[in-house]
């Protein structure tokens, strides 16, 4: 998991102090809402925007790779965001929103609160969304990835309690075995966890990612305490810490399946998540950074382009309506990589990932790429 943790909401003022630089009052209606981040500022020519689709572009003016938000009015779900934008480079960000009080956040290094504002969408009086056989499209594309997003979960949570169990009972070759399976339905979904700002830090946070004093929980602090091999100068858990932190594992990720039963989502949720999954790949898995004590970053790869292909499946239909050119290039794109991932599959699961040659690891990494770009396209491609 990458370093974008969102912690909750603090006072405004500290938020904004330093950082934030005035913006002009408003974007017109369908135009773009420019976001220029340095290494201590988040400048929007635009604090506040008519509802509807928003388009930001985003610019990385600093000398750190940095990641843009839109939060909701809590200042922790996750409205929509871009990741991984290198200095000098430019990316794009569509959003469909409603009237309401939001968030925007520059987050210069992938690391902390990020650099934060108070947007407002005011209400254009026009309907939020697409009309007519499109929005009938989406809408079936939607309701069907909500379904997704229920039954992977229901997997998770049963799936994890076998996992702590075993991990309590001492069982450690037993919750090895289930360790990488289990995570699969987590990563398949892991746009929808982070949405949730508290959750996904406590449930999925890495070492190399914990701020000073920050308590470390879920997946991950598990993985290293069951592969020690890896850290000689490892202290192993007691059996307190043990039941500690299998506890909260179930009880978090219950918390997620209560959260998503009624969660309801928008076309481009669904795209910018699909382009989040494949940026999941690039910077976590395709690196080894994810895994690093268990190594099994390939079954996380799989799980994460599984849910992109599923959210790009579901908008298929209106893409085709809109793109038939890019509907096709995608799934082209889709079954190469898949390909390529398929040579490494061991039994029901993969190789490890240190099994990898430099040249393997490379040969994904050009095929992510691959599709990365086209996917980067999907959400416009449906929405505006």
């Amino acid at each position: 998991m990458n370093p974008r943790r969102l912690v909750p909401l603090i006072a405004l003022a500290a938020l904004t102090a330093a950082a934030c630089t005035e913006n002009d009052p408003s974007a017109d209606s369908g135009g773009e809402i420019g976001v220029t981040s340095t290494d201590d500022e988040c400048r929007l020519t635009a604090s506040e925007a008519p509802s509807g689709n928003l388009v930001f572009e985003v610019k990385n003016d600093g000398s750190q790779v940095t990641e843009f938000y839109v939060l909701a009015d809590d200042g922790l779900r996750i409205v929509g965001e871009v990741e991984n934008v290198g200095p000098g480079l430019t990316r794009s960000l569509v959003v469909t929103a409603g009237p309401g009080d939001y968030f925007t956040a520059c987050k210069p290094g992938m690391v902390g609160d990020g650099i934060r504002a108070a947007f407002e969408v005011t209400d254009s009086g026009e309907p939020v969304g697409p009309t007519g056989d499109l929005a009938a499209l989406l809408t079936t594309a939607t309701d069907q990835y909500a379904s997704y997003v229920k039954d992977q979960s229901a997997q998770l949570i049963t799936k994890t309690e076998e996992f702590a169990a075993r991990y309590v009972a001492g069982d450690d070759d037993a919750a090895r075995a289930l360790y990488a399976d289990a995570r699969t339905h987590w990563e398949r979904i892991e746009p929808v966890a982070e949405s949730f700002g508290d959750l996904d830090p406590r449930l999925d946070l890495r070492e190399a990612d914990l701020a000073d004093g920050e308590a470390w929980t879920g997946w991950h602090r598990i993985e290293k305490d069951l592969w020690p091999e890896s850290d000689p100068a490892y202290v192993a858990a007691t059996q307190a810490e043990r039941d500690s932190l299998a506890e909260q594992l179930v009880a978090d990720t219950q918390e997620l399946v209560d959260r998503v039963q009624d969660l309801t989502f928008t076309a481009d949720q669904l795209g910018n998540g699909a382009k989040e999954l494949l940026d999941e790949v690039a910077t976590g898995k395709v690196t080894g950074e994810e895994e690093i004590w268990s190594h099994t970053d390939l079954w996380d790869f799989q799980a994460n382009v599984d849910g992109a292909r599923i959210a790009f499946e579901v908008l298929q239909p209106a893409l085709e309506t809109k793109d038939a050119a890019l509907a096709e290039t995608l799934t082209a794109r889709f079954a190469e990589l898949q390909t390529k991932l398929d040579q490494y599959r061991e039994g029901d699961g993969f190789v490890l990932y240190t099994d990898l040659t430099d040249a393997q690891v490379k040969d994904l990494s050009d095929s992510v790429n691959s599709l990365s770009e086209p996917l980067s396209e999907l959400t416009a491609a449906v929405v505006l």
